[in-house]
């Protein structure tokens, strides 16, 4: 293993997560993006076998794995990461030349490189551009219903005032669902400055511990687990602001009927993730994790993969645009989001990735 150390150079570069094993399956060495995917370090992962930190549902798979000179590609696998759950693996699995019994084995986590794409889906795309041609046509009609709506109300008796009513309220329904797909469908981001992150989470807190006293509603405190040492990101901050309220609605929301419910906001370094951006080709490191996690039920296993899309919901009243805004928010600032479910503690996570902003000033800087 003479070419150990410039391996190691390499890999350690690559955003996708790499395990190196000696014989026997055990780990030797990964790369900063497995000890994020692990949520441990390379000091507590070495000398541990691989089927101690990631379980396959495919039984071939563990069997190929042991033969130690076979070549593996498998996609879309079924894993358990003890801690974090199921989840769906792109796997393979390498034999090191000239060393019998080496393996290299990288994990692409298929959903969350979705998530983490710099294409939102052309089909996604289509859907949220109609409202740049069809809201100035279908608001003016809406304000002129409402307009007769209220007219009627005047006119009409108690009896038949709840149908004005009703039609004044669906009409401003529809006007706030044309709104918020506008805001998907803009192509011009809010400009991006150095944020403070834990000023957003707070305003974002005050916001919505404001809104459940004025409703009398009751809701769990929110927890925070912040690193005081994080500089600040590059981001909008009325985005940043937005982004948490509804993440933090939606927790709340998640776990209202828990017995003993918790929301946590946790801030920290995490190191090993990288974004290749459209616009410049040039790799932007996201090294600052903001996570808003909730004890609730979680949401359907089968929607899991579709959070983050147009008109993808869970609630009855709801309509599927609150994820895929705080998609388009937190992909104006560079950043990216992702969601998991840890079954085994009973945790649903949110994370957000951000980059620094004093790092992409250095670059801007470099660049000039």
């Amino acid at each position: 293993m003479t070419s150990l150390l410039d391996a190691q150079r390499l890999l350690a570069s690559l955003p996708l997560a790499v395990v190196l094993l000696a014989p026997g399956q055990r780990i030797n060495w990964v790369n900063p993006a497995a000890e994020q995917f692990f949520g441990q370090s390379l000091r507590r992962l070495n000398g541990r076998q691989l089927q101690d930190v990631v379980g396959f549902d495919e039984p071939r798979l563990t069997e190929r794995l042991s033969d130690g000179e076979a070549p593996i590609s498998a996609r879309d696998i079924g894993v358990t990461v003890p801690g974090q759950g199921a989840r769906r693996l792109d796997v393979t699995i390498t034999p090191i030349v000239d060393e019998s019994g080496w393996q290299l084995v990288t994990l692409h986590d298929s959903t969350t490189s979705e998530s983490l794409g710099e294409d939102g889906g052309a089909s996604e795309n289509v859907v949220l551009r109609a409202p740049e041609i069809l809201a100035h046509e279908i608001k003016n009609p809406l304000a002129g219903i409402r307009g007769a709506a209220q007219l009627l109300a005047r006119k009409v008796g108690e009896k038949d005032r709840a149908l004005t009513s009703l039609i004044a309220d669906e009409v401003d329904r529809v006007a706030k669902l044309i709104d918020q797909m506008q805001t998907l469908s803009r192509r011009t981001a809010e400009p991006v400055a150095p944020c403070n992150l834990h000023e957003a989470v707070r305003r974002a807190s005050a916001v919505i511990t404001a809104a459940s006293t004025a409703s009398e509603a009751t809701g769990p405190r929110i927890e925070e687990e912040f690193d005081p040492s994080l500089p600040p990101v590059l981001g909008s901050s009325d985005g940043l602001v937005q982004v948490l309220i509804n993440l933090l609605s939606n927790a709340r929301e998640a776990c209202r009927d828990v017995a003993n419910p918790r929301i946590v906001v946790r801030t920290r370094f995490a190191s090993g993730l990288q974004l290749h951006t459209s616009a410049e080709g040039k790799p932007v490191r996201l090294p600052i994790e903001l996570r808003v996690s909730d004890n609730g039920p979680g949401i359907d296993p089968a929607m899991r993969d579709h959070v983050f899309e147009p008109f993808v919901t869970t609630k009855k009243s709801g309509q599927g645009l609150g994820l895929a805004l705080v998609r388009k928010l937190v992909r104006d600032m560079n950043g990216r989001i992702t969601h998991d479910r840890d079954d085994a503690a009973g945790w649903t996570h949110f994370r957000i990735h951000l980059p620094l902003a004093t790092e992409t000033r250095a670059r801007r800087g470099k660049a000039a």
